[in-house]
């Protein structure tokens, strides 16, 4: 027995060694395959007409991050304060930005905790301010035989890339790994 616990180990922990830069890599990729597009779709959603447009969201932007607040002024966003449009300026801002970096592998660490902050947001905007707490079907329930809800299973996914990407950083070929080696490099040669 023994053995096998030898053997085991052995072979696992090299491969483990050998690829510790291909989990954060794969991370980014599912990333940017199942939801890159999917934020920077929504980020659009929430622009103003024109150049000016990132600092003048639509009010279809107040309504998605303000639901309960733009029904209370009968969706006049003219009775909403700065407070709110800076909440949804730097949401949308960060619907665009925080993406990018994780794909491209920039300050991968801090996009995903940024990210993580995101998603537990909007996750309680769906639940409290878009009434999906009131849909069984919309929260969902783990260790059931339903994996389709939309806040428990699905932003679970979400949240096991992100934090992989927290923990692990951003992995082979990102900008990280370049500037690291630029510093590194630096550092050693002074």
């Amino acid at each position: 027995m023994d053995r096998i616990a030898f053997l085991h180990s052995s072979v696992f922990s090299s491969v483990e060694r050998s690829m510790d830069g291909l989990l954060p890599l794969l991370a980014r990729f599912v990333f940017a395959a199942t939801l890159l597009m999917y934020f920077w779709g929504s980020a659009m959603t929430k622009l103003g007409d024109g150049i000016l447009g990132i600092f003048l969201p639509s009010t279809g932007a107040y309504a998605q991050i303000f639901p309960k607040q733009m029904e209370a002024v009968v969706f006049d966003v003219s009775q909403l304060g700065i407070f709110h449009w800076a909440v949804v300026v730097a949401g949308t801002w960060a619907e665009f930005i925080l993406p990018l970096l994780i794909v491209i592998g920039l300050f991968t660490r801090l996009a995903a905790l940024g990210m993580i902050g995101f998603v537990v947001v909007q996750s309680l905007t769906d639940l409290y301010g878009h009434g999906g707490i009131a849909h069984a079907e919309t929260l969902g329930a783990w260790f059931d035989r339903v994996s389709d809800s939309v806040i428990l299973d699905q932003r679970a996914f979400w949240m096991l890339v992100l934090v992989t990407l927290v923990i692990k950083g951003a992995g082979a070929l990102s900008l990280d790994r370049i500037l690291s080696r630029q510093v590194l490099g630096a550092s050693a040669a002074a």
